[in-house]
């Protein structure tokens, strides 16, 4: 039997299918797993034995709904789909589970639990949802497959990679190599530079360290300014791909991260991660995949009752003055690593 799995964006979703994806093919390795992303993502994935990638060119290829019945007739014609798993859950994924289903495939869909996440948004519960790798598991689930994850680390670089971060962060004993990624893709989700830039101080006062910087090609200029004004920092971006970026994440001793794709990777490498979160929460299932939740450092919702006002970070502050983070002092968040006792 042949199962197809969809999973195209974002690229934190994209990662967190490691641990069920793995569990899958541990525990049902006579099933054929072809996992359906883009091609950038394939570094996630390298490490699971037998599972068999699909890369579409979404950009151009197989954009839009010509391209999208194009795709459809391209893995029909490549492999014989006996079941497709949407993870996604999206028009493009939706209407290529449709083409599917119209040829008599059945077809499984991921409950991304909304009405779920829109009442936590809305101050209505507080009770913790389930995490995003639960609901991938509830759609294998739904498919006939129960599937438990995988135990981690879920993303094994490349040995090449892993060698060569190995040469970065070799230093003397004693220094620590810590990670930093100061950026999100939302405003709602950062912390101010000058927060961070002071928490790194805070650091380097205690502790022998360097600190590695983590971004997209948009945060390059902006790095370049927290390179300029934290002492032992490196800016990683443009100097590594992927591969190498997660090899080196799996090198550190801690990482500290916004709610963003990195502190995923940093979590799914085996990675310590202190996220750091404003108008999002991991109440809503976004968390760090395996990481204790007071490594979630956040203002609490009974002390800031207005947040999370986002599921996803999209949006403006309705207060005006983004307390969820402004209120998060550097002095704050030291204090808490230190009585968490990561170092």
């Amino acid at each position: 039997m042949r199962l197809l799995v969809i999973r195209t964006s974002a690229m934190g979703d994209v990662a967190l299918t490691t641990p069920v994806l793995a569990g899958m093919r541990k525990q049902y390795p006579d099933i054929e797993l072809v996992l359906l992303t883009r091609p950038a993502f394939k570094p996630f994935f390298s490490s699971i034995e037998g599972l068999q990638l699909f890369l579409p060119d979404l950009e151009y290829r197989h954009k839009g709904l010509l391209g999208l019945i194009r795709l459809y007739k391209e893995i029909s014609k490549q492999t014989k789909i006996d079941s497709v798993i949407d993870l996604h859950d999206v028009l493009r994924s939706k209407i290529l589970r449709l083409l599917f289903r119209l040829s008599g495939v059945h077809v499984s869909v991921i409950d991304k639990g909304r009405s779920e996440k829109k009442s936590v948004v809305m101050g209505k519960n507080n009770t913790p949802l389930k995490h995003s790798v639960e609901r991938y598991c509830d759609a294998f689930v739904k498919a006939g497959f129960p599937v438990t994850p995988a135990k981690g680390p879920w993303i094994i670089p490349s040995s090449e990679a892993v060698i060569k971060a190995g040469i970065m962060t070799d230093s003397p004993q004693g220094e620590l190599n810590i990670g930093v990624a100061p950026y999100a893709k939302h405003k709602l989700k950062m912390w101010p530079k000058e927060s961070m830039i002071r928490l790194l101080g805070l650091i380097s006062e205690k502790h022998k360290c360097r600190f590695w910087l983590f971004g997209g090609n948009e945060d390059s200029e902006k790095l370049a300014t927290f390179q300029s004004r934290i002492s032992g920092s490196f800016n990683l971006v443009g100097k590594l791909n992927l591969d190498e970026e997660l090899a080196l994440m799996s090198k550190l001793d801690l990482m500290i991260a916004m709610d963003s794709s990195n502190m995923h990777m940093a979590a799914l490498v085996g990675t310590k991660v202190i996220s750091i979160w404003g108008g999002t929460d991991p109440l809503t299932g976004f968390g760090a995949w395996m990481q204790p939740d007071e490594y979630s450092i956040r203002i609490s919702v009974n002390e800031l009752t207005c947040r999370p006002c986002t599921t996803f970070g999209k949006g403006d502050c309705r207060r005006g003055d983004l307390a969820c983070m402004n209120w998060l002092t550097p002095e704050m968040v030291f204090n808490k690593m230190n009585n968490l006792k990561i170092w």
